[in-house]
């Protein structure tokens, strides 16, 4: 990289973090905040507070006192997270644009000792087993441009929720009570699409909600969507229960005995329920249709896939009424025995299959923004052990790989450009020589 463009890399960033710290307390304050996201940004192993410090320092007596002022601005300082959270949306939007869906899920990060926390013995994705960890849940939005993230929030276990003192001592607020993760998700999902006011819409209404098996095999987070008028695409597990098309629960008539309340409890009907495996079984290979497909600059890829038009078979036997007539796409592949991998979607009935099957694969976006957040800017180097520290390393770690993806993007749009330019650019017609007389010889 020459010296001209890390010079407008500089100014880049400058101006990036003046538009989203502007306001968020004082000057001292601000200056601390984009010190620590562009220490971030930096090369080294370490992207916790002291290893910044010493990177940020021009000499080494001055170290302390910078790490200092990034500790008050980080950890102690009281601001709220969701206000920077908002800020990165609204300018990623606006310079990406063309954001296609959100999407949910969470990463795991390895912790020793009880003191961190949020920290337990769980189940990290990320880790792979019951290991002693914190589990983030969070939000991203993703398009042709970019994916980034729009909200984080920690787990907290029920462990955590029921000991008081442990709460006090890392700073857990008073508010904030045991919720599962895809509650938390839901909560992430309503922070975000919901406009401060007097601003305008980020355009979002109908974007869908794109999840793993954690969030889909979850009826009442799909439910919770629908009521939400938000469509989904949900990746389940093969043993989650549907109603084959054509089928579905009897209504409840009459009531319970001759004076008792209505009765509520739809009936299997005629048909029981069958599993999402069962059913794409049935439809054999001859079902399937061979589906390219690629996100963002990856390969393209190809697959084979079936989907049906049907209603999942849950709740209906606590009175709940079904859900919604909706999309089952399973995966077939070419040297498989059975199907790998099965989805529900709200999306519309005249949706192309082609693009249910982009969409499914779209959630690996997010997979690739954690390696990003990890690798690059210490997303998992965070050494303090408080709430209000914790979530604001977690939103200055999205701000500086917003920037990131945002000089991807601009670098793209650049080489494009200059493509396109050299594709139109006439060619250059070379006169011919002028004849010149020779002498003749007599």
């Amino acid at each position: 990289m020459t010296a001209k463009r890390d010079a407008e890399l500089d100014r880049e960033l400058e101006v990036y973090l003046s538009s989203l710290l502007s306001g968020m307390g004082r000057p001292e304050r601000l200056r601390a905040l984009g010190w620590y996201a562009a220490g971030l940004l930096l090369c080294g192993e370490r992207k916790s507070v002291a290893p910044i410090a010493a990177r940020l320092s021009a000499k080494p007596e001055e170290a302390e006192a910078i790490r200092q002022r990034l500790q008050q601005a980080v950890v102690v300082a009281k601001w709220e997270a969701g206000v920077l959270f908002a800020r990165l949306a609204r300018y990623l939007n606006r310079e990406l644009g063309d954001i296609e869906a959100l999407i949910g899920d969470d990463t795991g990060i390895a912790r020793h000792g009880n003191h961190c926390v949020g920290t337990a013995r769980q189940y990290s994705g990320t880790l792979g087993r019951v290991d002693r960890c914190q589990v983030i849940p969070s939000l991203h939005a993703a398009g042709p441009s970019g994916s980034f993230c729009l909200g984080a929030r920690l787990y907290l276990p029920e462990s955590w929720n029921n000991d008081p003192q442990r709460r006090k001592k890392a700073g857990v607020p008073e508010g904030v009570t045991f919720a599962t993760k895809w509650e938390l998700m839901l909560g992430l999902l309503d922070q975000a699409t919901q406009s401060p006011p007097d601003t305008a819409s980020l355009g979002w209404e109908g974007l869908p909600f794109i999840g793993d098996a954690g969030y889909g095999d979850v009826a009442e987070f799909r439910r919770e969507l629908t009521r939400r008028k938000r469509p989904y695409l949900l990746e389940v597990m093969l043993t989650t229960a549907v109603w084959a098309p054509g089928t579905g629960p009897e209504v409840p008539e009459g009531r319970m005995g001759k004076m008792g309340r209505p009765r509520t409890a739809y009936r299997d009907g005629e048909h029981a329920p069958v599993s999402v495996a069962e059913l794409a079984l049935c439809q054999t290979r001859a079902a399937l249709s061979e589906v390219t497909w690629q996100n963002g600059d990856g390969p393209q890829r190809r697959g084979y896939f079936g989907a049906l038009r049907l209603q999942p078979a849950s709740g209906h036997c606590q009175g709940m009424a079904p859900e919604p007539e909706q999309w089952l796409i399973w995966e077939w592949p070419e040297d498989a025995e059975r199907p790998e991998h099965y989805w529900l979607s709200t999306l519309p009935k005249d949706t192309p299959l082609e693009r249910l099957v982009y969409l499914a694969k779209l959630r690996w976006r997010v997979e690739r923004d954690y390696q990003e957040m990890k690798s690059e800017v210490g997303l998992d180097h965070y050494e303090g052990r408080t709430w209000n520290g914790l979530h604001h390393h977690l939103a200055l770690c999205s701000v500086a790989h917003g920037f990131l993806v945002l000089s991807k993007a601009r670098w793209q749009r650049q080489q494009a450009r200059h493509a396109s330019l050299q594709r139109r650019a006439p060619l250059k017609k070379t006169e011919p020589p002028e004849e010149t007389a020779t002498p003749q010889t007599r």
